[in-house]
C-alpha cells in the first residue's frame, strides 16, 4: 500500500508540474503580444545573453563563434524568459548545428542560478574593494586571480586548495591535469600556467573557484572512458555539453530488467571512480536521480552534474602517509529525513587509500529501499520480483551496501553486488 502511494505521489508530481506549463502556456498566449517575435528571436546570438561583458570573469569563449554565428537555437520554450522562474538551475537544451552535418541536441548550462552568478560578482568585487557592487572588470585585478599571472610558472596546490570541491585537496599531478587539459585555449597540452593568455588563466582560475564541473569534464573526458558528459565549449556564462538523454529519474519505473541494468552501470560507476589505473579517487559528494542520464540508443548511464566532485591523489597519499593512511575507511550512514543526503568528511576522504564512500552514496540514494526522490520511495530497485524478493539476497546486499551491520561489509557487500547485478543482467564481463 505504501508503495502505491509513493508511485502515485510520484505521478502526481509530474501532473502537477505539466498541468502548471500548460496553464501557463495559454496565459502567454493569451496576453502576450510579444510570443511570436520571442520565439523567433535567437538569443544566445547576443552577447549580452551570453554575458559576454563579464569575461575574463566567465568561463571561456572557445565557442563563441558558434553562438554568435547563429549554430545555436534554444528549443521552444526554452526561449521564454517569462519561464525562467521555472528554470532555477539555468539549464537549457539547444539544437546545435554544423554545415553539411545536420543539428543535434545540446544541454547549455550557466552553471549556477541567477542569485549564484550574482553571488560571484559580489564575491570579486569584495575580495577586491570591500563592496558588494563594483566594476567588475577593474576588480578582478585586485584579486588573487590577478596574483597569479604571467610569471607563474605553475600552478601549485598552496594556492588553489580548498578553492571548491575538486580541489579540497589537490596534488600537483592534479593541477598539471586540469592545466594541461584545459579546453578553452588554443594551446592546450602544456601543464605550464604561464602558457595561457591573461584572459585564459583568469577563466580557468574563475572556473576552478566558483564552478569546477567545466574542468572535471574536461579533465577526465569521455572520450578516454570517464562517465561524465562530453565537454563542447563556453561562451561568456554560458556552457555547452553534449546531451545524453533522459534523467535516471524518467526510469524509476521502467521495467525490471532496464532497472537492473542502470543499478549495476551505477555500481560499476562508483568501483570505476574509486579504484582505477590513473590513481586518482573521484569522490561524487552530491547524488541524486536528477545528476544522472541515460543514452537512449545505447542505455549508457552517465554523470550529468559534477560540480561536487571531489578529487584525492591516492599515489601522493601512499607518499605523504598521513595518520591512517591505511585504514580503511567507511561511511556512515545518514538517516535524515531528507532527500540526497549524504555524510562524508572531506578531510578523511582526503587523506585514506581506501575508502567506501562512493558504494554508499549510490547504494543510499539511488538504490536501495532507503532512497527517497520526489515523493517517491525504495529505490530503483523497488518491487523486486517475487522470485528475487522471496530469495532475499538482492534486499540484504542493498541493505548491507547502505546500512552496513558487519565491519568492513559495504565493502564485500558492494562488490557482491555488482557481481549479483551483472548476471541478473547478463552484463558479466
Amino acid at each position: 500500500m505504501l508503495r502505491l502511494v509513493s508511485l502515485k505521489l510520484g505521478r502526481l508530481y509530474r501532473y502537477v508540474k505539466l498541468a502548471v506549463l500548460g496553464i501557463l502556456a495559454a496565459a502567454l498566449a493569451l496576453n502576450s503580444p510579444s510570443l511570436l517575435a520571442s520565439l523567433q528571436r535567437n538569443e544566445l546570438a547576443e552577447r549580452r545573453f551570453l554575458q559576454l561583458n563579464k569575461c575574463p570573469a566567465c568561463w571561456g569563449t572557445s565557442w563563441c563563434r558558434k553562438f554568435l554565428n547563429g549554430q545555436l537555437r534554444l528549443e521552444s520554450w526554452g526561449r521564454l524568459r517569462l519561464l525562467d522562474f521555472l528554470n532555477v538551475k539555468n539549464v537549457y537544451f539547444a539544437r546545435y548545428g554544423e554545415p553539411r552535418e545536420g543539428s543535434r541536441r545540446v544541454v547549455l548550462k550557466r552553471l549556477g542560478s541567477a542569485r549564484e552568478l550574482a553571488d560571484i560578482d559580489a564575491k570579486i568585487c569584495r575580495r577586491a574593494t570591500g563592496r558588494g557592487r563594483c566594476d567588475l572588470l577593474q576588480a578582478l585585478h585586485a584579486t588573487e586571480f590577478a596574483s597569479i599571472n604571467g610569471d607563474v610558472r605553475l600552478l601549485t596546490p598552496d594556492v588553489v586548495e580548498g578553492w571548491s570541491d575538486l580541489v579540497h585537496c589537490p596534488s600537483q599531478r592534479l593541477l598539471d591535469r586540469l592545466v594541461r587539459r584545459y579546453a578553452e585555449t588554443k594551446d592546450s597540452g602544456s601543464f605550464l600556467l604561464r602558457n595561457l593568455k591573461d584572459s585564459e588563466r583568469m577563466q580557468l582560475l574563475i572556473t576552478l573557484a566558483f564552478n569546477p564541473e567545466p574542468l572535471v569534464l574536461q579533465s577526465f573526458p569521455s572520450d578516454e572512458g570517464w562517465p561524465f558528459a562530453k565537454y563542447l565549449g563556453a561562451c561568456g556564462r554560458m556552457v555547452a555539453v553534449n546531451y545524453v538523454g533522459e534523467e535516471l529519474w524518467s526510469y524509476f519505473s521502467a521495467p525490471w530488467e532496464k532497472r537492473v541494468d542502470l543499478a549495476w552501470q551505477l555500481m560499476e560507476i562508483a568501483e570505476q571512480l574509486t579504484n582505477n589505473d590513473f590513481e586518482f579517487a573521484l569522490y561524487l559528494l552530491d547524488v541524486s536521480f536528477d545528476n544522472f542520464a541515460v543514452g537512449p540508443r545505447d542505455g549508457k548511464v552517465i554523470i550529468v552534474d559534477a560540480e561536487n566532485v571531489l578529487v584525492a591523489d591516492k599515489r601522493l597519499i601512499k607518499q605523504n602517509k598521513p595518520e591512517n593512511w591505511d585504514v580503511w575507511y567507511e561511511s556512515k550512514f545518514d538517516d535524515c529525513d531528507k532527500e540526497a543526503c549524504l555524510s562524508f568528511s572531506k578531510e578523511i576522504l582526503c587523506t585514506r587509500v581506501t575508502v567506501d564512500h562512493n558504494y554508499y552514496a549510490i547504494c543510499q540514494n539511488l538504490l536501495s529501499r532507503h532512497a527517497t526522490w520526489r515523493g517517491t520511495s525504495g529505490g530503483l530497485l523497488h518491487d523486486a520480483p517475487a522470485e528475487i524478493a522471496k530469495d532475499g539476497r538482492l534486499e540484504a546486499l542493498l541493505d548491507e551496501c547502505a546500512n552496513p551491520k558487519k565491519r568492513y561489509g559495504r565493502f564485500q557487500a558492494a562488490k557482491e553486488l555488482r557481481e549479483y547485478l551483472g548476471r541478473l543482467s547478463n552484463n558479466v564481463r
